[in-house]
């Protein structure tokens, strides 16, 4: 982050010493009393029953008036905007001015946060405001916010530099209100789960982060070091083994919202540090999950949205229970004409290679299924719908089908074109486990890097009896997308993993004048932030061309003013 400070930067800081000279401490420690919040006013006030006449309310300035001794401003809270009137023989009783004229006229700005005392009224045109007798100045804000214009609800010049809205979400969250709407629903979509599961009895529980042997899914770990105990540990794949364990301690049902790590790749959709819910039910099947699942997402999605209808990337997806149900072998038949059922390694390369399927050595039969199934079936799998009875070698964790052992006892739930849910009749047989552990470990030996360790602990808890068993794992992130209608997993995290900061170098001198520009304006330029010739070409040039002409009369400069046409040219020149 660069140490330079710009213009506003520098006035900021100006106004922050003056405010300290008045004896107006910028960032009090003092609570400040909220008494209503910009929501509350807006939707319960009434100018018959003279209600809200002693409120204190509490926010950013994000928009300012000044008209003489009485102006309007716009203030900010976590719920809203809403219009504040202050005068200045209303905050200036004394015959004092300072305090309007010099503190809220020219000391405070955009982005501050002030606390305002009076009462709540309609203005002559009809817009809810609250009349302001004392005014409190709360925090000073010393970088400006980008201006970003709201009227009528409608949101103008809206920051949507993806790099700036992910890497600095406060800064999102503040000037775009309905950024704060996608998480408040992430929370709602969590809380709507947890109530369903504890109306069943069923509890929430903590596993470790920090684990031995990374187990529960296929995967590559983060690996760190323990100091104290000189040994390597991972950071959790998937939380499953740990919430089995409890099972096999007597718990009918345990679930977690846990924090996954994993050391993978990112794209709009994969984030490497990611949010998964597990829940595990004793003495049930994966028939039973089904329900149970798709009844939690037909509630979810009517506490959320209030209909079971979501448009998502254009397409109305009906989450309104029971959802389609078939089998992979069945899915793969559909779209390809091949059947998997019995079908050798090497037969399934071959299939891959007919089929056009990009493979390598390391895969084996699960991964050569799934490379099928992914290229030729999920893309189409848009309303809600559980792909069942995958081919054992896809699933080590998971249960022999009851009718044919080749096959498992597994469901993932796909939601346009991509995998929501995972779940499974678990596996309890410590024999057949340990096996199926042994199996991985050979792939392992291949040189799949994301097959599973063994993790004899697991197989020794199984050894003491673990009742049947189901188990059902959603993303969490994923799901908000849906919901929201977020086309990114960055959308939905607060703080999505980045690539570390750029740091932006300065043209030459050279590099404006090449283009045309004025040697004598190029240090005005680079002033305003424009450092680079680049940055020109993402400006409006009648914008640019006023905030040029502004900056120039402002600050005394004297310089031969550009015209219009010579700004269009500088805007265009980095084309």
């Amino acid at each position: 982050m660069s140490l330079e400070l710009s213009e506003q930067e520098q006035l900021r800081r100006a106004s922050l010493a003056a405010l300290r000279e008045l004896g107006i401490n910028p960032y009090p420690a003092e609570r400040y009393e909220v008494t209503a919040t910009a929501r509350e006013i807006a939707e319960n006030f009434s100018p018959e029953k003279g209600n809200y006449q002693n409120v204190s309310v509490a926010g950013r300035i994000m928009s300012r008036r000044i008209m003489g001794s009485a102006s309007f401003f716009e203030l900010q809270d976590s719920t809203g905007r809403i219009q504040i009137y202050i005068r200045r023989d209303d905050v200036c009783p004394e015959g004092d001015t300072t305090l309007y004229n010099t503190v809220f006229k020219k000391l405070l700005d955009i982005g501050d946060f002030v606390g305002v005392e009076g009462f709540a009224f309609l203005t002559n045109t009809g817009e809810l405001s609250v009349h302001c007798r004392r005014f409190t100045v709360i925090s000073k804000s010393v970088r400006p916010l980008p201006v970003v214009k709201q009227k009528d609800g409608q949101t103008f010049d809206a920051l949507t530099d993806p790099e700036v809205r992910y890497r600095q979400r406060y800064v999102d969250l503040v000037v775009n209100p309905d950024v704060r709407e996608t998480f408040v629903k992430r929370a709602r979509i969590m809380q709507t789960m947890r109530d369903f599961f504890n109306e069943r009895g069923y509890l929430e529980v903590e596993t470790p982060i920090l684990q031995p042997i990374p187990g529960g899914a296929s995967a590559r770990p983060f690996i760190t070091h323990h100091n104290a105990l000189d040994i390597d540990f991972y950071m959790r794949i998937a939380t499953e083994l740990y919430l089995k364990r409890l099972i096999v301690g007597g718990f009918d049902g345990v679930y977690e919202f846990g924090k996954n790590f994993r050391n993978e790749g990112m794209d709009r959709t994969h984030n490497p540090e990611f949010t998964c819910m597990e829940i595990y039910v004793a003495y049930k099947d994966y028939i039973w999950m089904q329900e149970f699942t798709e009844q939690m997402l037909e509630r979810v999605a009517t506490a959320v949205n209030g209909t079971t209808d979501i448009v998502i990337d254009g397409r109305t997806v009906s989450f309104k229970a029971p959802f389609r149900r078939v089998t992979m072998t069945d899915a793969i038949r559909e779209k390809t004409g091949y059947d998997i059922t019995g079908q050798s390694e090497e037969q399934l390369r071959e299939a891959c290679v007919r089929l056009n399927v990009e493979i390598d050595e390391t895969m084996g039969k699960g991964k050569l299924i799934d490379a099928i199934f992914g290229q030729y079936c999920e893309a189409d799998l848009i309303q809600p719908t559980f792909v069942t009875d995958y081919p054992i070698e896809m699933s080590p964790l998971c249960k022999r089908h009851r009718s044919n052992p080749d096959l498992t006892e597994r469901f993932e739930l796909f939601v346009n074109g991509k995998e929501l849910c995972n779940a499974y009749s678990e596996l309890n047989d410590p024999i057949d486990q340990l096996e199926r552990f042994q199996e991985q470990m050979r792939l392992s030996e291949k040189g799949d890097d994301e097959a599973m360790l063994i993790d004899l602990d697991f197989v020794r808890a199984l050894e003491y009896g673990m009742p049947s068993c189901s188990g059902m794992g959603i993303g969490i992130d994923r799901l908000t997308m849906f919901m929201t209608g977020a086309t990114s997993i960055q959308d939905v995290l607060f703080f999505p993993t980045m690539r570390p900061e750029k740091k932006v170098v300065a043209d030459p001198v050279e590099a404006y004048t090449a283009k045309g520009i004025a040697q004598e304006w190029v240090p005005v330029i680079q002033k305003m932030g424009y450092i680079t010739v680049d940055s020109l070409s993402k400006l409006s040039a009648g914008k640019f061309f006023n905030d040029l002409c502004g900056f120039n009369k402002k600050n005394k400069l004297g310089l031969k003013a550009p015209s219009m046409e010579e700004v269009k040219h500088w805007c265009g020149a980095a084309e």
